[in-house]
């Protein structure tokens, strides 16, 4: 059974790396084409073993980093990322440092240079405001282009360079599906309606998440099954006292596999810390190995 999996450099909330080895098992194996539809910090894309991997993001500034991850000598990366250390100071106290660089992005903005940012702001998180500037604060005593984060970037470079990745910025309506049979696989973490984050508030110049959203990906997910296309799907039946019923009630069409899972490396974001995340795997196929929980809710 696989043991390791390369990390995303980036820290995007709801990520799930630390699920990998509990949704990697429930995937068919090798797959023709693995499609990460909302690819994220494509934690599990970048993961995926197949001959054509689809990183697929509606944010243009992401794909635009991921492209320009995967064109770059990983050297080259790295000293032009110690460069604008230097330059501008960067480090977990120099605030003054971190706001300049940041004017500096707003002002001509760069993948690379949007990337750093991240590792100097608060709690590594990429938050913009509705005219698309950056505005996540300083990430005092806490953020800084460590070692882990080199580590976790070169391996991350690396798999970009060496695997067949095609990328794409579409919303997941405008993906297009066609000529996709049961060798291909698609696996989608979409916003989730009911724990919404910056991501998906609807007020960083960016679609945010409703329910037309939620019924339209279901509805894509069904046209999906209907061709003979493989998915999995990742979501939350139920978090802070709330329930996604839309989602609940799709489900019993498909297999159901209840995931252990915190939120503790985003919980400042919530004022309750030990509230319950229901987080599942919905897939349309039997079969796969995996420790968790699969239960029937009818």
């Amino acid at each position: 059974m696989r043991t390791t999996y390369i990390k995303s450099p980036l820290n995007y909330t709801g990520g799930k790396y630390k699920l990998l080895p509990d949704i990697f098992p429930a995937f068919i194996e090798k797959p023709r084409r693995f499609v990460d539809l909302f690819a994220g910090g494509f934690n599990v894309g970048v993961n995926a073993d197949a001959d054509e991997i689809y990183c697929n993001d509606h944010i243009t500034y992401i794909i635009e980093l991921y492209k320009f991850f995967c064109d770059t000598p990983f050297n080259e990366i790295k000293d032009r990322i110690y460069q604008r250390i230097t330059e501008f100071s960067l480090s977990d106290t120099n605030e003054d440092g971190y706001k300049s660089f940041r004017s500096t992005y707003n002002r001509q903005p760069s993948p690379l240079d949007l990337f750093i940012l991240t590792c100097y702001a608060f709690n590594h998180q990429i938050r913009f405001n509705s005219k698309h500037e950056f505005n996540t604060p300083f990430g005092r005593a806490r953020s800084s282009f460590n070692d882990n984060i080199e580590r976790n970037l070169a391996m991350f470079c690396r798999a970009l360079q060496e695997k067949n990745v095609v990328f794409e910025n579409k919303d997941f309506t405008a993906f297009d599906f066609t000529n996709f049979d049961d060798r291909d696989f698609v696996y989608c973490d979409p916003p989730y309606l009911i724990s919404t984050g910056s991501y998906n508030d609807g007020k960083r110049g960016f679609k945010d998440w409703t329910e037309k959203e939620e019924r339209e990906l279901l509805c894509l997910l069904d046209r999906i099954h209907e061709s003979g296309v493989k998915f999995a799907l990742s979501n939350v039946f139920y978090h802070k006292g709330c329930s996604n019923e839309i989602l609940i009630e799709w489900s019993g069409k498909y297999r159901v596999i209840f995931l252990d899972k915190s939120y503790s490396n985003c919980s400042y974001q919530f004022k309750d810390r030990d509230t319950e995340t229901a987080e599942v795997l919905i897939t349309n196929y039997d079969g796969g190995k995996t420790p968790c929980q699969q239960m029937s809710l009818f």
